[in-house]
């Protein structure tokens, strides 16, 4: 099993920053094929959406739309850990965020392609 453990969320006001973490273990981690890692997040009555991705190997990232510009996505491999830093945040990006992990290297927005999830950490921006 793989386990993904979020931390980093918290209140901040509209225009702060946020830098989420996400630590992957467990006992078969050493054995799973670690393609990619992903950000999504769910705010309240919404479907959970795509955040960001990128892949375990090389710098290939790719974002939602909506967080371009303000949203970086990296990771650290001797930490088997991925960052969400989060700047210029905006009411609007109050949800729970989640990070995923797939073995496809392929950066896919779709939640089916994810096999592991963590629990979730609460982002809240006030206007």
């Amino acid at each position: 099993q793989v386990q993904l453990v979020e931390s980093g969320g918290g209140l901040v006001q509209a225009g702060g920053s946020l830098r989420l973490s996400c630590a992957a273990s467990g006992r078969t981690f050493s054995r799973y094929a670690m393609g990619s890692m992903a950000w999504f997040r769910q705010a309240p009555g919404k479907e959970r959406e795509f955040v960001s991705a990128i892949r375990w190997s090389g710098s290939t990232t790719s974002y939602a739309d909506s967080v371009k510009g303000r949203f970086t996505i990296s990771r650290d491999n001797a930490k088997n850990t991925v960052y969400l830093q989060m700047n210029s945040l905006k009411p609007e990006d109050t949800a729970v965020y989640y990070c995923a992990a797939a073995s496809s290297f392929v950066l896919r927005a779709d939640i089916r392609a994810y096999d592991y999830w963590g629990q979730g950490t609460q982002v809240t921006v006030s206007s």
